[in-house]
């Protein structure tokens, strides 16, 4: 009996693409899935240690909804780090300004914060609308439960 653990190699890794409708979707509901597929962690070849995630495309994202008083209640903050240079942003600011920046936030937030997450999240692409550049690659309806 055979007790090696099967790792899979660069050479056989396999990347398709999956589109996902945010639309009337809860924004944790549609980030998760959208980790999840960028990870890799729908296949039976998952590593940890490397990417074997696929491409995501993420539409209508300016119809996603958040539950609750999040609109208002739930703040986005940056430093330019000097002094003085913290700004916040409310929920319902960002949504209005920019829903694609929102959504990214969300789904690099749920990828590890290093090397391999910065080269995972290279492989998605969020567009605020319906309309998406990427029919050429023929993506697969990926459905959020």
């Amino acid at each position: 009996m055979n007790n090696t653990t099967y790792s899979v190699k660069k050479s056989e890794i396999e990347s398709k693409w999956y589109i996902i409708d945010a639309a009337n979707k809860p924004l944790g509901r549609v980030a998760t899935e959208a980790a999840k597929l960028l990870r890799g962690k729908h296949k039976p070849t998952y590593t940890t240690h490397m990417d074997v995630g696929d491409h995501v495309i993420i539409i209508n994202c300016a119809n996603v909804v958040l539950t609750g008083k999040k609109l208002d209640q739930k703040i986005y903050r940056s430093h330019s780090g000097y002094i003085g240079g913290m700004k916040e942003t409310t929920a319902r600011e960002l949504m209005a300004k920019n829903p694609e920046k929102m959504m990214t936030h969300a789904v690099e937030g749920m990828l590890p914060h290093t090397r391999l997450g910065r080269q995972m999240a290279k492989k998605l692409r969020v567009y605020a609308g319906a309309e998406h550049e990427n029919i050429a690659q023929k993506p697969e309806v990926w459905e959020v439960k």
